[in-house]
């Protein structure tokens, strides 16, 4: 396309030529702003704003530079913090789009926050779809290495470019089409044009509608633009700058309001003067507008003092307890509408303000809704509108029980194509009236909003019903709910002020979370923010594979806008990750993070500990704002100097990552501080338990402490090197091997040259030859006459390579001399050669043959180092010690050490008899004997008593019936005043041995059979 092609798109949407749907938004928004010229050009928004704030993201912040004065015309750009630096690039690009605009700034704001964006309907293609239609578009054999990279984006690519791209879908998209551009200057396509395209695009439910769409974007524009479009597309825009950033910039109430509509029109046209504020008769909710809702404050470990937080009074003593539900937080708006069938209108949102009424259903007789087709009955005569505030729960009528949350969405599909079906559906359980006939009532009491609620809805049966409630006065009644959620393995309870208004947008004390405390775990995760990564090896090489976690500094700064934070390092997180996890983290994080300068550290990001020493220093660093928040258990806190903090988790566990949050909610210094007090109240100790479990950190490219057989008669591999072991080693091979295994000289020099060795037929031909021999022969007498070279045997040789192909995947490594590799010795090798083996002569680190072994343990009982060996109990003592400081220090975890200090049971050792007309699973068996022999070998000890009060696991098969299940947990529950124990099936003992770490045991728990 020619640059001086004039668009015939940009024509016919002229700014001065309203639309009808322009006209039906002036009778909605009659003072909302009008643009006087034509909306800038798309590649002016990347040039302009998304580049700049790219760049300062990159670059490291360092110390803050102190201001000075520079005379009349104010302060040096040079001297702005990042912050300012940002605001400056922002209120440029605000400046101009209204000098040569207009002040209607929502075109381009749809474009730069399209996240926020609720008026466009999600396109509902992501990064497969897209990575298809480009290669349709440009004609990619879809099994080339660019076509292979665009459908499997996630992946590694072969060239070392793809390879770094690995992740970010639209980098990797540039990459491509770079290759094969319809233009190489910036297109002329305009920011209204590309809004109007993408229009139609989200209105596109098909291929063959979205292929046409997408291939103009692609010939008009060039691979810039393509890149900015898809991460608009995507709504991935990792631009450097947060959306309260761009909001402040834009009006001091922008931040505000779109707290409590969630609407960016609203924010962008009744906003459009930052000199008028926003009035107070538009600070509360309105109907069909999403807002934030209250949330539930953490719990605290003392009943008592969670009963005084509800603020009771002589009169009036009494607090709520509901349940806490496994579900998706969901506000329902409803409106009477003659003009929709059915007469109401329907609006669903979740916590994050993500519209679902295309699931839900937008009126009683939407096709396609999974939920309100089923409201004609729901709500009392004369209720005109109202807002709902509630839970959405997959619940199966069947096992007459809700489901877990995971398959809500799967049940909602469900529920839309066959809404008469048996199977799991979507329950919208409701705790809260929030608006009634056009009144907002969260300035009324909770009391006052629950009996409005009794009157102005009707139950319909395992659809939509009120949640219930109990009254109470003490703690026992706390117990007493307690220990039905454990007999019904249900989330928890809540705890709320009935004398409460409702507080938007806020974690306050008169909503409490309160969960049971499983063995081994303090109840209350901690949500920490993501600061830094460590790089990894072994088979989690190649990327970041722990992660450094800080606790929000709290100060003033941040209420007054400045979304510059400052965190302090707080622990260290390496265990309890799958490779999805891993997958996910740099789906989210990907070109955000930065290599750690320890010459110029982040300070105005990141505090470390130990000053100039700079202790627990990443790899790399990530911005807070950039960042994700993980969901974190962790068996104690304790005192630390590794952590600005000065205390950090022992054994912290990934649980799962929270999309939900960002590091605003994240756990804040002040929040972390009085979850300890609350703690330290009541048990005065030091430490406090969140969960007891030993964490697993990045594997090690040598695994201590295991024993792996090993076939003495399996033959080396000649086909290919195994690998390059003996790269840069020069050899001198004098004999064939005799032991263990016979091989010719020729077969010994031919392993060594498939494994990067080279081969010399004296020992003079080049320096540092190793000298090879098993027997005594004139040449090999001569050396060991000559006394100044040691004369290795042929099965170091062998061993090595054997290793070398047991740890198949790590790093090549040369096994230590051991004594029985030595054929001679010299005095000065002698030493050395002592130390690769203990007292038996068992290698520290060569995995030995079966044969071996026996050999060891046999010298271990009849020995004559025998009467050297401490007593079992104290090497044992000795041992867990030793181990324990390593992994304080930082260390990697032997797989024997996995489930240490874990006391499991397994029930089949008393339920394993068959009943009369029944026999037993041989599969079941087999899986609880394989996870019971797998659990001891990691360390874990198992007892044949369910009610002995150290057993942290109850392991059973996943085809347990149900009834069985039940039964034990009506078994665990009259323990609820005392720590529970996970009830987890094998696959939880399983697939963490698979991931040698510790998993979220919420993960395994056994479903229904």
């Amino acid at each position: 396309m020619d640059e001086e092609e004039t668009s015939d798109h940009e024509k016919s949407h002229s700014y001065s030529q309203p639309s009808p749907q322009d006209s039906n938004l002036d009778e909605k928004y009659p003072n909302r702003p009008h643009n006087h010229s034509q909306t800038l050009p798309f590649h002016e928004l990347f040039e302009t704003l998304f580049n700049p704030l790219s760049d300062l993201s990159k670059k490291p912040t360092g110390y803050a530079v102190p201001r000075r004065k520079v005379g009349p015309h104010g302060q040096s750009a040079a001297n702005l913090t990042p912050h300012e630096k940002r605001r400056d690039v922002i209120e440029r690009f605000i400046s101009r789009w209204r000098k040569e605009v207009g002040d209607d700034i929502y075109p381009v704001f749809r474009l730069i926050l399209p996240d926020k964006d609720r008026d466009r309907a999600m396109y509902g293609i992501k990064e497969k779809a897209i990575g298809k239609l480009l290669v349709k578009i440009m004609k990619i054999d879809k099994n080339s290495e660019d076509g292979f990279n665009l459908l499997n984006w996630k992946l590694p690519g072969q060239l070392a470019t793809s390879r770094f791209m690995a992740g970010d879908f639209a980098r990797r998209c540039y990459d491509v089409i770079s290759k094969r551009p319809m233009r190489t200057e910036v297109g002329n396509m305009s920011i209204e044009e590309v809004n109007d395209k993408l229009d139609q695009l989200s209105n596109a439910s098909k291929e063959d509608q979205q292929l046409p769409i997408l291939s103009e974007f692609y010939r008009r524009m060039n691979p810039e633009e393509m890149l900015w479009l898809i991460r608009i597309i995507l709504r991935q825009m990792k631009v450097g700058a947060t959306e309260r950033t761009l909001f402040n910039v834009w009006h001091p109430d922008a931040a505000n309001l779109y707290s409590i509509s969630s609407s960016l029109r609203r924010v962008c046209w009744e906003l459009h003067d930052p000199n008028i504020r926003l009035g107070a008769e538009n600070s509360g909710i309105s109907l069909m507008q999403c807002f934030q809702p209250q949330l539930a404050q953490f719990q605290m470990q003392s009943f008592d003092r969670m009963i005084a937080r509800m603020r009771g009074t002589e009169e009036d003593p009494v607090f709520w307890i509901e349940e806490k539900l496994d579900g998706e937080r969901m506000q329902l708006h409803m409106q009477s509408d003659s003009s929709v069938a059915g007469g109401r209108r329907f609006r669903f949102w979740s916590r994050k303000a993500k519209d679902y009424t295309y699931l839900y259903g937008k009126s009683l007789e939407d096709p396609n809704g999974a939920l309100a087709r089923h409201l004609k009955d729901a709500f009392a005569d004369g209720v005109n509108s109202l807002i709902l505030d509630g839970e959405m729960i997959a619940w199966n009528p069947e096992q007459g029980a809700p489901e877990p949350f995971g398959t809500l969405k799967t049940a909602a599909l469900a529920e839309q194509r066959n809404p008469f079906s048996n199977g799991s559906r979507p329950l919208f359980r409701v705790f809260d009236l929030l608006l009634l006939n056009g009144h907002d009532l969260t300035r009324y009491t909770l009391r006052d909003r629950r009996n409005a609620l009794e009157k102005s809805v009707k139950s319909v049966h395992r659809r939509f019903e009120v949640h219930p409630y109990e009254e109470a006065t003490d703690k026992t009644q706390i117990e007493a709910a307690l220990r039905r959620v454990v007999a019904e393995a249900s989330e928890g309870l809540v705890l709320k002020n009935p004398r409460s208004p409702y507080r938007l947008n806020e974690r306050h004390d008169d909503w409490m979370k309160v969960k049971p405390e499983y063995m081994t775990e303090f109840g209350e995760s901690l949500d920490l923010i993501v600061i830094g990564g460590y790089y990894g090896s072994g088979h989690r090489g190649g990327g970041l594979a722990s992660f450094l976690c800080g606790l929000r500094v709290d100060n003033a700064s941040s209420s007054q806008g400045n979304t510059s934070t400052k965190c302090y390092s707080f622990c260290k997180v390496g265990g309890g990750f799958t490779a999805a996890d891993y997958a996910n983290i740099r789906h989210h994080t990907d070109g955000k993070w930065m290599d750690w300068n320890p010459k110029n550290p982040p300070t105005a990001y990141i505090e470390l500990a130990g000053g100039s020493a700079q202790h627990e220093r990443p790899d790399q660093w990530i911005k807070p704002e950039d960042s994700v928040v993980l969901c974190v258990k962790a068996a104690s806190v304790s005192i630390s100097d590794q952590f600005r903090v000065g205390l950090t988790l022992r054994f912290p566990r990934f649980k799962r990552l929270r999309m939900d949050k960002d590091w605003k909610s994240a756990l804040s210094m002040q929040e972390f501080l009085d979850l300890k007090s609350n703690v330290e109240q009541e048990q005065k100790e030091k430490e406090f338990n969140v969960e007891n479990f030993r964490k697993k950190r990045v594997k090690r490219p040598k695994k201590a402490l295991t024993v792996a057989g090993y076939s003495p008669s399996a033959e080396v591999k000649y086909e290919r090197p195994s690998g390059h072991i003996f790269n840069g080693f020069n050899f001198f091979i004098l004999t064939d091997s005799v032991a263990p295994i016979k091989k010719s000289k020729a077969e010994l020099e031919q392993l060594v040259k498939l494994n990067g060795g080279k081969i010399y037929q004296t020992n003079k031909a080049a320096p540092n030859t190793v000298c090879i021999a098993d027997r005594r022969t004139v040449k090999a007498a001569s050396l060991q006459k000559n006394g100044d070279v040691s004369i290795i045997r042929p099965s170091w040789i062998l061993d090595c390579v054997r290793q070398n192909e047991i740890d198949a995947g790590l790093p090549d490594l040369l096994l230590p001399l051991e004594p029985r590799h030595m054929f001679f010795t010299t005095p000065t090798k002698e030493e050395e050669v002592l130390t690769s083996v203990d007292q038996f002569n068992d290698s520290y680190a060569r995995d030995v043959t079966r044969e071996e072994l026996v050999n060891l343990l046999d010298k271990m009982s009849t020995g004559k180092n025998s009467s050297d060996v401490p007593p079992r109990g104290e090497a044992t003592k000795k041992l867990r010690e030793v181990i324990q400081e390593r992994v304080d220090a930082g260390w990697d975890l032997p797989c024997g050490w996995l489930f240490q200090n874990l006391m499991f049971f397994f029930p089949d050792q008393i339920t394993q008899v068959p009943d009369a007309g029944g026999s037993e699973n041989p599969s079941c068996g087999y899986r609880l004997s394989l996870a019971r022999n797998t659990a001891r070998f990691a360390g874990a000890t198992v007892v044949n008593d369910c009610e002995d009060p150290s057993v942290t696991h109850v392991v059973v098969d996943p085809d347990t019936p149900s009834t069985e299940i039940a039964t034990l947990r009506k078994t665990l529950s009259a323990r609820a005043d005392q720590k529970i124990p996970h009830i987890v099936t094998t696959e939880w003992i399983k697939e963490s041995w698979e991931q040698q770490s510790l998993l979220d045991e919420d993960r395994y728990q056994p479903r229904p059979a």
